[in-house]
């Protein structure tokens, strides 16, 4: 305070001075504050009127949500192509199996070979002299199932050769497109070049623009012969692409590099899964082998198996057993990626 002498007591001065000094800090820290933020501000304010999120630290987000739109019509996209494969597989699923397996016979013959394939295996299960009543179920299933599964083999072994060869079409593509060449003459490429189910499905494309299809109903009809998930990627690439844009050789060299990682998972589980499925079928062949061995040592000492009642049932539940059993195995060792 104030001394007789009217001085100001020195204590007290320096202690409203640190507190101007304070106080002055404030209002430039505050003023600082304000004059920086009102551009972020503002910015934020147009970017909130265009639609577009800001981030933490002020990082623009819209990269973010140009990637999740992309993604978005992805999975559309995949749902689409599913929708409709299922829909036409239930509308005509023996033509499209055997476009799948690149059988080129129509639907007609397919089901004359399938009712020649059942009388031939109710003739055979007749001159075995087995009873007549079970002549026609083995026919019915003779013919059902024995066409269909050879159909099957041929297309999952066609599918197998397309997925071996694509990831290397791709990087084909990507190439000539970093090189100048238009996507046209790249698939023109892989169609005379590349080995397989995959040369012949470029080609295919090739000959569907040369009679004016688009590129969304060749990529239809190319699902419908290889429905394989790396296929339906480049289908959906190629279409994203075509209505959004963005580089094109980018985006196949990623799809490429998912796809051989994919292989290298697949292999990597076979390779690991292979002593399960060697012991799965060394278990599920010694029954043979041991009632083979028996028959040739003791030929009289199993044909009461296949002459009593009771020994035929015993191997009718021996082999459902087994049957069981090599299902179990099976579904246990295979795996889906």
């Amino acid at each position: 305070m104030l001394d007789l002498s009217g001085n100001i007591d020195p204590t007290l001065a320096i202690a409203l001075a640190g507190a101007a000094a304070v106080m002055i800090f404030v209002m430039l820290a505050a003023t600082v504050a304000v004059v920086g933020m009102r551009p972020r501000a503002k910015l934020k304010t147009r970017m909130a009127n265009l639609g577009i999120a800001q981030g933490p630290g002020g990082a623009s987000t819209a990269s973010r949500a140009a990637a999740s739109g992309r993604h978005r019509r992805v999975q559309e996209r995949l749902k689409e192509l599913e929708a409709q494969s299922k829909k036409k597989s239930g509308r005509n699923e023996i033509r499209m199996q055997l476009m799948q397996a690149g059988l080129d016979i129509q639907a007609k013959s397919f089901m004359i070979v399938s009712a020649v394939v059942g009388a031939v295996a109710a003739l055979l299960y007749l001159m075995t002299g087995y009873p007549w009543y079970g002549a026609a179920p083995v026919a019915v299933f003779a013919a059902i199932m024995l066409p269909r599964r050879v159909i099957l083999f041929l297309a999952g072994r066609r599918q197998k050769m397309f997925t071996q060869h694509f990831a290397n079409a791709l990087d084909i593509i990507v190439r000539g497109i970093k090189s100048g060449l238009p996507v046209g003459e790249c698939l023109a490429i892989i169609g005379r070049e590349s080995p397989g189910p995959v040369g012949e499905e470029f080609r295919m494309m090739v000959e569907g623009q040369k009679i004016g299809l688009t590129m969304d109903e060749i990529l239809r009809r190319g699902i419908e012969r290889i429905p394989t998930p790396e296929y339906k990627f480049f289908a959906i690439v190629l279409t994203i692409q075509q209505q959004t844009g963005g580089n094109l050789a980018d985006t196949l060299e990623n799809l490429s590099r998912v796809l051989r990682e994919r292989k290298k998972l697949r292999d990597k589980i076979k390779a690991l899964s292979s002593e399960a499925k060697a012991s799965a079928a060394i278990i599920g062949a010694l029954p043979f082998f041991v009632m083979l061995a028996v028959q040739v040592l003791t030929p009289d000492y199993l044909v009461p198996l296949f002459t009593e009642p009771g020994g035929q049932k015993a191997l009718i539940g021996a082999g459902l057993w087994m049957l069981m059993g090599m299902l179990i195995m099976r579904k246990m060792i295979n795996f889906e990626i």
